[in-house]
């Protein structure tokens, strides 16, 4: 396109605009909705952003602030009509995540993120958690010694939980499964967005009640959503409230990989929240298997000693039968006839008998020796039926040289 000298501004323009017909011509407003309508069929109707917040302030009712990053800024604002929808309210420098979709006004061509919701991002997160982790951990409230053992049956426990949900309908199946003789309280909580003091105030409801309902346990339980819902169990004061609870704490926060400083604090941290109720509740099934081993093993143990008792009791009564008075008197006179016929045996007349003789003095000394005797003594020796006065006329002896 080749344009014609001008000797001024206004011949130049015209010559412009009636050389360039073939472009659209737009109005300022009408330039301006375009573009909006571009945006609008261009651009998803909602989406998420990371930004860092900056300069925070309240305008007639709205919540605006920046959204940056490292290179760019952008507007954002949270509308009064929708500031209850919102429960997180990020402070100056506060990482965030937002699902927001883009305000254009035609009139300005201004452009904002309306933001729809809001929630720390995961390095404000984590930087939230290290921060209460090490002003908690000094004081040995994570420490394994103060940690409590869980009781083994116990009569009742609350469940401090979101309610409907997913996780309270595998913990409700999962407790009545194990051990249907445990009351189970079910004390409804907010787990997402600034609801800590909510929480803590269920939490002081239930130690408050604890006598009066025979609770023995508390489980604070929220099942899966992303590390950044679960930043309300870092919050410090929660923490402390559940190192000071008289009751063990079982917690069972999201997934397995997933520590916040409550599951630091409890008294037992599960992986997920139907694991802590199987923590805290005996599996009937098991034990039931255990009695019924256990009975056998009494029925073989009484058996066993039935069995033994008799024997015993059968060598006691072979016993009373020996020590019966006949029978003893029995023995004992066969003993005496025993000792009789030993006597009899042994008795100075079997041995006359037997062709033996007793020979006495005079005086009826025993003569043992021929040095008792001399020539002239007169003797008296007995045989089996009778004596024999004799005189002794000669002693000899009978041993030589």
């Amino acid at each position: 396109m080749e344009l014609l000298p001008t000797a001024g501004t206004l011949n130049g323009t015209q010559a412009l605009v009636s050389s360039d017909l073939g472009l659209p011509r737009y109005s300022v407003a009408e330039l301006n909705q375009a573009i909006g309508s571009l945006l609008e069929r261009g651009f998803a109707p909602r989406f998420l952003l990371e930004a860092t917040v900056s300069r925070p302030q309240v305008k007639k009712g709205h919540r605006w602030r920046s959204l940056v990053d490292e290179r760019a800024s952008i507007t954002g604002v949270v509308w009064a009509s929708q500031l209850s929808k919102v429960s997180f309210q990020p402070s100056e420098g506060d990482g965030v995540l937002v699902v927001g979709k883009l305000n254009f006004w035609a009139n300005r061509a201004s452009l904002c993120v309306q933001i729809v919701e809001i929630r720390p991002s995961l390095s404000a997160v984590l930087r939230q958690f290290e921060k209460v982790r090490a002003c908690l951990e000094p004081e040995g409230l994570f420490s394994p010694e103060r940690k409590r053992l869980l009781p083994q049956a116990p009569k009742a426990i609350a469940m401090l939980t979101s309610a409907p949900s997913s996780a309270l309908a595998d913990m409700l199946r999962t407790a009545a499964e194990r051990w249907p003789a445990t009351r189970v309280h079910v004390v409804p909580i907010p787990v997402q967005g600034a609801v800590e003091a909510r929480i803590r105030s269920r939490l002081s409801e239930v130690i408050a009640k604890a006598t009066s309902l025979e609770i023995e346990a508390i489980v604070l339980a929220r099942g899966g959503g992303s590390r950044e819902d679960l930043s309300v169990f870092d919050g410090e004061a929660l923490a402390r409230e559940l190192a000071a609870s008289p009751l063990p704490v079982v917690t069972g926060l999201g997934h397995e990989d997933d520590v916040t400083v409550a599951d630091l604090v409890a008294d037992y941290r599960a992986a997920t929240p139907t694991a802590a109720i199987v923590a805290l509740l005996p599996d009937r099934h098991s034990l039931l298997q255990a009695l019924q081993q256990s009975r056998q093993n009494l029925r073989w143990m009484a058996q066993h000693r039935l069995e033994r008792e008799s024997i015993r009791l059968q060598n006691q009564q072979e016993r009373l039968k020996q020590l019966h008075p006949r029978i003893l008197l029995e023995q004992q006179r066969q003993h005496l006839q025993h000792r009789l016929q030993l006597l009899t045996l042994l008795s100075p007349q079997r041995m006359l008998e037997r062709g033996f003789a007793l020979v006495h003095q005079r005086n009826g000394t025993p003569l043992r020796s021929i040095h008792q005797a001399k020539s002239g003594d007169e003797l008296m020796v007995h045989l089996a039926d009778g004596r024999v006065s004799s005189v002794v006329k000669q002693v000899e002896s009978d041993r030589h040289g």
